[in-house]
């Protein structure tokens, strides 16, 4: 990317003397989110400290509009780089307006008095982030989503070109992780700014990202559009997960199958058996499911957690082999649990499995 706002190059990060990531190439342009992802204790918190000067290099460089970061002075850094970070000292005994306001610094001096345009630039970051209503309260008493956004207004009070961000919504439930990435997609497309965060929930970052790092440990073990990255087998060889309990379709993951002789089987399709899938594999009991298009929804699902699938390619209608396939394992459960209301062309060929229920004596949880 040429026209990078923010770049690395060849860069090696670690504590002390000792390296833990090296040859680091990432880079980000205004009006863009890069998302890193990774384990735990992979190195993402590393890379963020050491890209935004917490942390000194240990080889490569930081390049931020084209020049040498290390050559910035701690004021010319503090008007062009702001950090969110989770285990950062929070201010208590302020108001939410003083809390944001302390994002001021780079230009009130040292006696940090705010000035007309200072106040205004406040508000208007407040407002931004919705939490003008909150300026008289104090930051110690609002909710941990409310403290979120002020913080967040309290970056964009800097007026930055760059907002480093550690695992902002580790703390929050998900409404207000939701509205919080809400806000800080829309700030990024509205302001143009480089955003670099860490992130733990692969759904979100699978939404929010314009790109995505995977940091495995001891390198970058790929990076990429969320479209590039965010396949079975990446996101199972980043985290080490069982095959198929990555769902690139929703950006989450499954608990293992519980294997055994399967006791029921299920006819699903189009999304109607994940549920099921799920209350079964809760409850212990292994299952058999198909006959299912390798593209269906459900699909997705079973991979991760029927103990027997059988499968079609994608948008070809289920034979009378398939069927019969099938059949085997279906006579060998107790119970059939079908979750279909109807029979279109492409599954037709299940309703034989209806049949082959009803005349087993099997039965039947519509």
């Amino acid at each position: 990317m040429s026209d990078s706002y923010f770049r690395t190059d060849d860069l090696t990060v670690g504590y002390g003397k000792k390296a833990l990531i090296r040859g680091i190439r990432i880079e980000v342009r205004r009006g863009e989110i890069l998302t890193l992802i990774g384990p735990n204790g992979a190195g993402k918190s590393t890379i963020l400290r050491s890209v935004s000067r917490q942390l000194a290099l240990l080889g490569g460089t930081v390049f931020l509009e084209g020049r040498d970061m290390a050559s910035y002075s701690g004021n010319e850094l503090a008007r062009r780089l702001a950090l969110l970070f989770t285990d950062r000292a929070r201010p208590e005994l302020v108001t939410c307006f003083e809390a944001a306001a302390a994002g001021r610094y780079p230009y009130t001096g040292r006696l940090g008095i705010l000035g007309k345009e200072d106040r205004e630039k406040v508000r208007s970051a407040m407002e931004l982030m919705q939490i003008w209503d909150l300026r008289d309260r104090s930051f110690s008493a609002v909710s941990d989503g409310q403290r979120q956004r002020v913080l967040l207004a309290g970056a964009l009070c800097q007026e930055p070109e760059l907002i480093v961000l550690d695992e902002p919504t580790s703390f929050l439930d998900v409404r207000h992780k939701l509205e919080f990435l809400g806000l800080l997609r829309n700030m990024t497309r509205e302001r143009r700014i480089a955003v670099i965060l860490s992130l733990h929930e692969l759904d979100l970052a699978q939404k929010i990202s314009d790109r995505v790092v995977c940091v495995k440990g001891d390198r970058i073990m790929d990076q990429g559009s969320p479209e590039e990255i965010f396949q079975e087998e990446k996101i199972r060889v980043l985290y080490d997960l069982p095959e198929g309990s990555f769902i690139p379709a929703g950006g989450g993951v499954e608990l293992p199958a519980v294997r055994g002789e399967s006791r029921v089987f299920v006819i699903g399709g189009g999304g109607s058996a994940l549920p099921v899938y799920r209350r079964l594999q809760r409850e212990g009991i292994p299952f058999a499911t198909g006959v299912l298009n390798e593209n269906d929804t459900d699909a997705a699902a079973a991979r991760a957690l029927a103990n027997e699938l059988f499968l079609r390619p994608a948008f070809e209608p289920v034979r009378a082999e398939d069927t019969a396939d099938a059949c085997g394992a279906l006579l060998r459960c107790e119970r059939v649990i079908c979750t279909l209301r109807s029979f279109g062309p492409q599954n037709e060929g299940n309703r034989e499995l209806i049949r082959a229920a009803e005349e087993a004596g099997l039965e039947i949880e519509r």
